[in-house]
């Protein structure tokens, strides 16, 4: 599935239509609005129109060129606290500066997420993953240079990485089981439940830095 077929399929499914409802609205058959959802065929340009009326969104949107629905490209002026970007050392290269804020912009959606949440153990346990992965790159550069003294961790450098990715993993099985847990989902409730509109809705400020931290993380997985 490409990043065409599987937008188009999310924002039916927002909608909260039928594939059958969609193409009927759409003025197509259910069998190749299906085909276009699986990736298996592409539209032409008068029906990619169709679809972003439709559905409210841009061409850049729906084709998988920007993280906005309305198809805007990220900046620094963008950003929460762009005058603290601008202002940065890292003079010459705004992309580490806009990255930094990208990262502060989601974890304020997720913190929220979890406040809504109200589950202490559940934002306890997020924070010891996030936590670890900042210790984990810390330490990294920090070793990196032969100069600095190697007590400042109780962990010894041969062991640190295994252990930690092992702290990791053991945290976010931890998650996982809370997050299944049925008393845990009573007491959370829909505080989860969101779209990319919403999304937009409910986090003005933050809504661009996540979108597009997510956007860059799947390209880098790919």
């Amino acid at each position: 599935m490409n990043s065409f077929s599987r937008i188009i399929t999310l924002l039916r499914k927002e909608k909260g239509i039928t594939q059958k409802q969609a193409a009927a609205d759409l003025g197509i058959s259910q069998a190749l609005l299906s085909h276009y959802e699986k990736g298996l065929r592409e539209c032409g340009l008068d029906f990619l129109i169709r679809l972003c009326d439709y559905y409210n969104v841009s061409s850049d949107y729906i084709l998988g060129r920007s993280p906005d629905r309305s198809g805007a490209v990220l900046t620094v002026n963008d950003l929460e606290g762009a005058e603290t970007v601008k202002d940065s050392h890292y003079s010459g290269s705004v992309l580490p500066a806009m990255n930094k804020r990208l990262v502060s912009s989601s974890l304020n959606v997720v913190y929220d997420m979890l406040a809504k949440a109200g589950n202490k153990e559940l934002t306890t346990k997020v924070s010891d993953y996030l936590m670890l992965s900042v210790y984990r790159m810390f330490r990294k550069l920090y070793r990196s240079e032969k100069k600095n003294s190697r007590s400042m961790f109780k962990v010894s450098s041969a062991l640190f990485e295994g252990y930690t990715m092992s702290a990791m993993e053991k945290t976010s099985a931890d998650i996982n089981l809370l997050l299944a847990d049925k008393a845990v989902a009573k007491q959370v409730g829909d505080a989860f439940e969101m779209t990319g509109e919403s999304i937009s809705a409910d986090y003005p400020k933050h809504a661009t830095g996540l979108l597009n931290t997510v956007k860059t993380a799947e390209e880098l997985i790919k």
